[in-house]
């Protein structure tokens, strides 16, 4: 990577948190309360205007990586018109994008379906040439989209091969992982090596205070020398109105999803935690998470990783 992610995480306490654009790449997603976070008539423009809205505010306020994916709708061109619109910026960030998922709800938010997964190399090499023409020599980091314990990512020879070609030309391969059993899938990626070194360099896994069930793998890599990403860091929204956050929150004189964000950043492990904002002011209270100490330890409110996954996929694409 041109500008490594450690070392942007290292800066400032505020570029520990990343931003990502899962929310404002299209007009639909999974997160609570978009009816009231986003317009009405979520045209294109108007979510380009929104992007460009968050990452400006990120950008001053010293967020220093960017989070995309093919499959986040138009996230990439959002993404790729703000570098060029800011150069001075675009030489300071770090931009992460993902491959593995495709988007096809053709800008609707009553479609039947918004991705498909396919961790195949067809579609890497597809996926590889939209996302080179869109961002060019601004990605750092690419990552596999969702991989869990199954997926043929992990045991691909001729997809590492290819991956293994893209690292050696300046671009960190990295994956995230899904699911109930994300902690196999860190593990087993661990194990990956291409022309005898770890093929994959960076970690981004769904950790928060109701599935943190991946911790213990996620602190095994960052033990082994890995980048360790997390994301979905407020549950899609579900943490932002638990009454054992909000109790925490006023005794410490700030909001919920700041407690829930520096809930993760105090993990020692945890290079990077993703904003997932969807407003300016959601994000200016999500960076409040950095200068956050928390004192005693949070009421427990761990689900079971099934039951967890069972209800993040029941939510609604709204």
């Amino acid at each position: 990577m041109s500008v490594s992610l450690a070392a942007a995480a290292a800066a400032t306490p505020v570029s520990r948190i990343g931003l990502g654009l899962a929310a404002v790449g299209r007009p639909g997603y999974i997160n609570l309360g978009r009816d009231r976070d986003l317009p009405a008539d979520r045209t294109v423009e108007a979510m380009r205007r929104r992007s460009h809205e968050l990452l400006d505010a990120a950008y001053a306020a010293g967020v220093r990586y960017l989070d995309a994916a093919r499959s986040y709708g138009l996230a990439e061109e959002f993404l790729a018109d703000w570098l060029r619109a800011r150069p001075e910026a675009a030489r300071d960030v770090v931009v992460g994008s993902k491959w593995g998922y495709t988007y096809v709800a053709d800008w609707r938010m009553d479609a039947d379906a918004h991705e498909v997964k396919d961790h195949s190399l067809a579609t890497y090499e597809r996926q590889r040439e939209e996302t080179r023409a869109l961002l060019g020599d601004h990605l750092d980091l690419y990552q596999i989209h969702s991989v869990t314990p199954d997926s043929p990512a992990l045991t691909d020879p001729a997809l590492h091969a290819r991956l293994a070609r893209l690292a050696a030309e300046g671009v960190t391969v990295g994956i995230s992982t899904s699911g109930p059993a994300q902690g196999d899938a860190i593990r087993a990626a661990l194990e990956v090596e291409a022309d005898g070194r770890p093929l994959f360099r960076t970690v981004q896994s769904t950790y928060n205070l109701l599935e943190p069930s991946a911790g213990a793998a996620l602190a095994e890599a960052h033990a082994a020398g890995r980048t360790v990403i997390v994301k979905e860091a407020m549950a899609n929204g579900r943490l932002a109105g638990g009454e054992a956050l909000r109790r925490a929150a006023e005794e410490l004189g700030t909001t919920p999803d700041a407690v829930a964000l520096a809930a993760v950043l105090r993990q020692p492990w945890v290079t990077v935690a993703l904003s997932g904002a969807a407003t300016v002011a959601q994000l200016g209270s999500n960076l409040a998470a950095a200068g956050l100490r928390l004192g005693e330890p949070l009421e427990d409110l761990a689900e079971p990783p099934k039951a967890y996954w069972q209800a993040r996929s029941s939510l609604p694409w709204s």
